[in-house]
């Protein structure tokens, strides 16, 4: 079986981009928050930060003992997402980008001479060389090279910082061994006690068992296809349905009271409100909750005929937000839509709701586009239009003009 797919990770990218545009941080440990606060944690950590233990999660507390020279900044979503950009760009002039499968992940297929394994890994080479030399010394990367897309995935992991490492097909499973179980690609932490209920507690003992065993693990048809995945078998990748549509956000200090978590709440529900519309969906439901400093976390959910209308949402918001607990202190809030359909696709409602300002959000949609998206905005978000910038999720790439406050 010949070498299918090449995949491409960008080490430690967030810190990575930082550095490069930042010389005086190059070399030193450095964690990335979302917001300048004693109370977050890191979003991201250089290589250096990792040494010492910091990693995605980390508190600031705790990435301070671990590494009481770390440099804490904030996160540069846009900054992150324009370097993306480059890279794809001159990725895509040394082998053709397949499929980006988050902001510093992208996968190629290999087809014809590119199979080659001499072809294949001067193809790596040269995509290496080209980002050194056209992006910055900083974004380095590490290449997995496989008969498919999960082993080319597993293979990138295997040598880091930037690395590059090539797997046949013929040492599979074997050459997988020497893997943690959560090294695996898709088992977390739930299929983690799930494997160890069945006596798996290696990579070596998963290749092992039989594609029944895996399919009553899993509990259905993934279990099979995990099987053939881990013996280089080209398993067709199965088309995703968005399921639902969010934002989040950590409270800065003075906004950690109720009316500066509904304002950034209010906020959140615009952005995924016009996220929606652009994207061509319709949502059913809408969830908020709330994380509170030592206290149990709060969420509830409304239902509702399917719309995409930013007030609509907010009417939603707003009824659910009479239903929070009182005398806490909020330090993050959420906003999710979910159960979408597709707005070319949906039927139409039997009794429909009456509207009470149709064509308005086109309106402000296209006002947003030409003058910024805090140019205009519902006055519920007022006390937080500094907050809630744009995010970026592992497989999102935002869109500037979509999720970027300021000019447009």
């Amino acid at each position: 079986m010949s070498l299918r797919a090449l995949l491409l990770d960008f080490n430690s990218y967030f810190a990575s981009v930082e550095q490069q545009l930042r010389p005086e941080l190059r070399g030193r440990p450095l964690g990335i928050l979302p917001v300048l606060a004693e109370t977050t944690c890191c979003i991201a950590a250089s290589q250096q930060a990792k040494r010492f233990g910091v990693r995605t999660g980390t508190s600031v507390a705790d990435a301070r003992r671990l590494c009481p020279d770390i440099v804490l900044v904030e996160a540069r979503p846009a900054v992150y997402v324009d370097m993306h950009h480059r890279l794809m760009e001159t990725i895509d002039r040394v082998i053709a980008i397949t499929e980006v499968l988050s902001i510093d992940e992208v996968v190629c297929e290999l087809t014809g001479s590119w199979r080659q394994e001499a072809v294949a890994v001067r193809l790596a080479t040269e995509a290496k060389a080209r980002i050194r030399a056209e992006v910055g010394e900083c974004l380095t990367s590490s290449v997995g090279i496989g008969p498919n897309r999960f082993i080319a995935k597993m293979a990138s992991n295997m040598q880091k910082p930037d690395g590059l490492t090539v797997i046949h097909a013929e040492e599979l499973p074997r050459a997988l061994y020497r893997l943690k179980l959560a090294d695996i690609h898709g088992i977390g932490r739930a299929m983690l006690a799930r494997l160890e209920h069945y006596g798996i507690g290696s990579v070596e003992a998963l290749c092992q068992a039989d594609r029944a065993v895996l399919r009553r693990i899993w509990g259905g048809i993934e279990g099979e296809r995990m099987h053939d995945r881990l013996r280089g078998i080209d398993v067709p990748v199965t088309p995703s349905k968005r399921a639902s549509l969010g934002h989040s956000h950590v409270l800065p200090p003075t906004l950690r009271f109720d009316q500066g978590a509904y304002a950034v709440l209010s906020k959140l529900t615009q952005k995924a409100a016009r996220r929606l519309r652009a994207e061509g969906y319709l949502a059913r439901r809408l969830a908020v909750w709330v994380d509170y400093r030592r206290r149990e976390p709060w969420s509830v959910e409304g239902r509702f005929n399917e719309m995409a209308d930013t007030l609509g949402f907010l009417r939603v918001l707003d009824t659910l937000w009479a239903e929070r607990p009182r005398g806490r202190e909020p330090v993050k809030v959420g906003v999710v839509l979910k159960d979408l359909t597709r707005a070319d696709q949906a039927a139409l409602p039997l009794f429909p709701e009456q509207r009470a300002a149709p064509g308005l959000d086109a309106v402000l949609d296209r006002l947003k586009q030409r003058f910024g998206n805090d140019a205009i905005y519902f006055g519920g978000a007022f006390q937080a239009l500094r907050e809630a910038p744009m995010r970026i999720a592992f497989h999102h790439i935002p869109d500037r003009e979509l999720e970027e406050d300021g000019a447009g």
